[in-house]
């Protein structure tokens, strides 16, 4: 029986030019025997922008839809292909060879993994990279561990939530991605590890690309009071659900 991955990638117009790059990242990934994966592309809205840059892979599905944010459009992705893990991919960043075999393994190696990460290297506009130097040992990532670290360091995670893999049925049980016009990933990264441990792994898994059109770099991702506000409801959220007696894998009984 053939096992899957899904890829699940939110893209708006500015960044679909990066699609075939990302999609060559993925043909590079060598999965285990009885491994594949599943691209599910959702636009974030109804534009002729995006399609021309889908490339033509029988295992991509694209989909349109009304336009609702980043987290909206993964979690609608979700509807569109049946999977054991989802993994993020944002539209203009390129997987590391092996990181989607290093995340299954991990997955698979202990079920009360719920979720892993792995290092991060921006990907410069003259091609060059940077690591991020508060990267942590590879292993477990303990419940908690995430969030006490975040909030000491001005809302700034040591792992990135743009590596996520995750277990489906523990990501559809949070929700999906948080309701948020940006952190909506850092707002599911906390979730997860308010309930379940995760894994860390130290070999780069991504390139992420520095531009000046990326969603993150622009001055409403930065402007004070909304970043408070976003920031604020993403910590509560955590808190709350670390403070019930709930996590995953469930216990018996």
């Amino acid at each position: 029986m053939t096992r899957r991955v899904i890829v699940v990638t939110a893209v708006h117009g500015p960044s679909a030019a990066f699609l075939p790059e990302a999609h060559k990242s993925l043909v590079a990934q060598e999965l285990p025997a009885g491994w594949e994966w599943h691209w599910v592309i959702r636009e974030d809205g109804r534009t002729d922008e995006v399609r021309p840059y889908v490339p033509d892979d029988v295992r991509v599905t694209f989909r349109q839809g009304r336009p609702g944010g980043a987290g909206m459009a993964r979690t609608m992705a979700l509807a569109h292909a049946e999977g054991e893990y989802v993994k993020i991919l944002d539209a203009d960043d390129q997987l590391t060879p092996g990181a989607l075999a290093r995340d299954v393994a991990a997955l698979e190696a202990d079920p009360a993994i719920g979720w892993t990460a792995s290092r991060v290297l921006d990907l410069l506009p003259d091609g060059s990279t940077v690591g991020f130097p508060h990267d942590p040992d590879e292993g477990p990532v303990e419940r908690g561990a995430v969030l006490d670290f975040w909030a000491a360091h001005d809302f700034r995670a040591q792992v990135h939530p743009a590596t996520l893999c995750v277990r489906r049925d523990l990501l559809l049980g949070l929700g999906g991605w948080m309701a948020l016009p940006a952190s909506e990933d850092t707002g599911l990264l906390l979730a997860l590890n308010s309930v379940s441990r995760g894994w860390f792994s130290a070999e780069a898994g991504l390139l992420y690309r520095k531009w000046e059109g990326q969603v993150t770099g622009q001055p409403a991702h930065v402007d004070p009071a909304e970043r408070a506000a976003r920031m604020a409801v993403v910590e509560a959220r955590a808190r709350a659900l670390a403070s019930f007696d709930w996590s995953y894998p469930p216990t018996a009984g």
